[in-house]
């Protein structure tokens, strides 16, 4: 994947950045000798604590399979008696394991025994690439047993979580989910449904799976894995994707996790460009037993790079929260904050705390979509039905109005204050269709799902539409995007008029008083290999009886706030 020189982000690491991991790396392989020099201050201080107190090895960990080494790195407790177990499957990075040194030693610190692995296939570990399916799970399990047989006297064996972030995250979930022996789970960009992550609405995440794809290194992958990419590419043996995708997500192991109550805690983003932030939030209604949700501002790792380094981060510091309460039982106030924890857009620092999904989330207002009135050129979001109408716009022509500029830099962009600008005006009304509301009278808050119901009628058999939602301050025409979500129609025939509904991303915004929301709807989109014919048409309309509507669960907010 493509990354900026400058920036970190879950998959690579930015030169300055990569310079103080490897450092940092160095450092843990040379504790015992204590030398710190390449490290700053601070850093160096953490490491200084860990002398002493126990040992740190590069070691090969067999895996579940006899031509499977997991390349690894275990810190041992030199202190008497039993320690907590915490198990770090790696994130899909050319450094493997060795993204994790800050999460080591701070683990280190609080009294862990820390295991941190390469999964099969990645970075030095030998192997074939199995993408979290049966080999991988059995791979965790083999990974606990080395523990539990080199380091017998050290550990405690009930007490042993997994950690990850991103690809370690799904592991970790789908570990946890098997193995009795995993007391509780942090995962970090998570993901809860692969399917729905690669294949949302009938629509192929072509851009995300393209960047996966490049890590994973397509000589590494297994036989099934190698052919399930093929028919991907090609558009085909779409069953057989939603097969391999099912057995990968965690979700559809969410009732083995019930029945032991396993904590979970869950860490996403509002413009998640890798995974389904639906499905993450699906399942955590789903989790029975103790759980967090936590989700911020930007995209994919744009925040948990921090604590793979040892600095702070929300979802690292909650990380080690999270292990100690479940794990050892420390009273540091995880159960009495909350269950729900969200940034809302664009504020890093105002955190909002909730019991659950349903008390967070604001109520549904209907807007319902009507026609352009007065000789403007853009539809109406109107609060009573308006139906008898119907607008075309021509097929094929990717507009300005993009879910984002790139993978994963546009968020950490977001995240760092500088949210992507559009230029509404600039958006062709020929090949987007466009409805706003009137400025709002009072600053507002939108929290929760938002659902579009549209007919469409394609002038070919198949389409794609891609839905967004825009923050527009009217005096200037210029826009952020709120939320947004593709759909694909594959109709049995041309000019097929079909009634669908849009689940888009939720979202937690703030619109000024003044600004409008509005939806655009058009065709295209470079983070999605879409189905629509080039030279069509497709028609959007509202037929009597059935109403056309964009459901937000939006309200106004008091002016202190």
């Amino acid at each position: 994947m493509a990354t900026s020189p400058q920036r970190t982000t879950v998959f690579d690491f930015a030169p300055q950045d990569r310079s103080l991991l490897d450092a940092q790396n160095r450092a843990l392989e040379n504790l015992d000798r204590g030398d710190f020099r390449e490290l700053p201050p601070a850093t160096a201080g953490k490491f200084q604590q860990l002398q002493g107190a126990g040992t740190f090895a590069s070691v090969r960990i067999p895996g579940a399979d006899p031509d499977v080494q997991l390349d690894a790195g275990v810190f041992v407790p030199l202190g008497a008696g039993q320690h907590p177990v915490v198990v770090l499957p790696a994130p899909l990075a050319p450094t493997g394991w060795r993204s994790y040194p800050g999460l080591l030693v701070n683990f280190a610190i609080r009294g862990y025994l820390a295991v941190a692995y390469s999964e099969r296939g990645l970075a030095d570990s030998t192997g074939k690439i199995d993408v979290a399916g049966p080999r991988d799970r059995a791979d965790g399990s083999a990974v606990i047993d080395w523990v539990l047989e080199n380091h017998a006297d050290r550990v405690n064996p009930d007490q042993i979580a997994f950690a990850g972030s991103s690809y370690g995250a799904g592991q970790s979930l789908i570990i946890a989910a098997h193995d009795d022996r995993v007391k509780a789970v942090a995962a970090q960009s998570a993901w809860a449904d692969l399917t729905r992550s690669l294949y949302e609405n009938e629509t192929r995440h072509i851009a995300a799976f393209e960047a996966l794809a490049a890590l994973f290194g397509e000589d590494r992958l297994s036989d099934e894995t190698r052919q399930i990419f093929e028919d991907f590419r090609a558009n085909k043996n779409i069953k057989n994707l939603i097969d391999f995708g099912a057995i990968r997500s965690p979700i559809s192991y969410v009732e083995r996790l019930n029945s032991r109550q396993v904590p979970v805690f869950l860490g996403t983003y509002w413009h998640e460009t890798i995974f389904s932030v639906p499905a993450v939030v699906e399942f955590f209604n789903e989790l029975r037993g103790p759980r967090r949700l936590l989700v911020q501002i930007g995209d994919h790792g744009g925040d948990e790079i921090l604590g793979f380094l040892g600095g702070w981060s929300r979802p690292t510091a909650t990380t080690f929260r999270w292990l100690d309460h479940h794990l050892q039982g420390k009273d540091n106030g995880v159960g009495q904050d909350g269950n729900v924890h969200t940034e809302y857009m664009h504020n890093l620092f105002d955190l909002r705390k909730s019991n659950d999904w349903q008390s967070y989330v604001q109520p549904t207002r209907r807007f319902y979509l009507d026609q352009p009135r007065g000789g403007a050129t853009d539809g109406v979001l109107a609060s009573r039905p308006a139906t008898g109408w119907t607008t075309t716009i021509q097929a094929g022509v990717d507009t300005p109005a993009h879910v984002a500029e790139a993978l994963v830099q546009t968020g950490v962009l977001e995240r760092l204050g500088a949210p992507a600008i559009y230029d509404t005006a600039s958006i062709s009304r020929r090949d987007a269709a466009v409805w706003v509301t009137e400025p709002l009278v009072a600053q507002s808050q939108l929290t929760g799902n938002v659902r579009l119901h549209l007919t469409v009628r394609p002038s070919a058999a198949t389409a794609t539409i891609v839905t967004h939602l825009f923050d527009v301050d009217p005096g200037r025409a210029k826009g952020k995007i709120i939320t947004s979500a593709p759909y694909t129609l594959l109709n049995d025939r041309e000019g097929e008029a079909r009634a669908i509904d849009v689940q888009l991303q939720p979202a937690d915004y703030r619109i000024p008083a003044g600004h409008q929301l509005a939806l655009v709807i058009d065709t295209k989109d470079r983070l999605f290999a879409d189905a629509t014919v080039d030279g069509s048409q497709v028609e959007i309309a509202s037929p009597d009886g059935a109403a056309s509507y964009l459901e937000l669960p939006l309200a106004d907010l008091p002016d202190a706030d």
